[in-house]
């Protein structure tokens, strides 16, 4: 293996939590950002407010700030955090390719970072659409979670190289 060591094994290979213990105490901050990917008629069905279980973009939206407290129940090794602020935002999608684009921000004083989070966040207002939209697009598909920014701690900021 190449590169850094793995800091959630131990020297026998077994999983671990990582001790925080010595890393100091900062402001960190974490945007994630992802889509469902769906059908025209459900986006102009959520656009009207006419899918029958309720607002989606509400409910989607509170659903993702929900997840992201509730990160280290469902991520074994993650650290509870004590967040600040849980940003989901949530745009429809017009285009050729139709659906919803969701961005999350996560806010931590602390001495891990909030990456787990901001991911939990898109996922779980990802999830949430699919579940609101499924009687209208049996179809509907999560894509392209991912990271695109972080702050804090020892990397300092950084923003996700652009990829062709």
């Amino acid at each position: 293996m190449t590169g850094k060591p793995l800091t959630h094994v131990d020297a026998s290979g077994r999983a671990r939590m990582v001790d925080i213990s010595d890393k100091a105490v900062t402001r960190r901050s974490a945007t994630a950002r992802g889509r469902v990917d769906c059908s025209a008629e459900a986006v102009r069905r959520i656009a009207g407010d006419a899918i029958a279980k309720g607002s989606v973009l509400d409910t989607a939206r509170l659903a993702g700030i929900m997840g992201a407290k509730r990160t280290s129940d469902l991520i074994p090794l993650c650290h509870p955090l004590a967040l600040r602020h849980v940003d989901v935002d949530l745009q429809l999608d017009t285009s050729a390719t139709p659906g919803v684009v969701i961005e999350a921000t996560a806010l931590v004083e602390g001495a891990t970072g909030v990456e787990m989070e901001a991911l939990t966040a898109v996922t779980v207002a990802a999830l949430t659409v699919i579940d609101m939209i499924k009687a209208v697009d049996h179809w509907a598909s999560i894509t392209g979670v991912t990271l695109v920014h972080k702050e804090g701690g020892r990397s300092g900021s950084l923003d996700r190289p652009e990829t062709p």
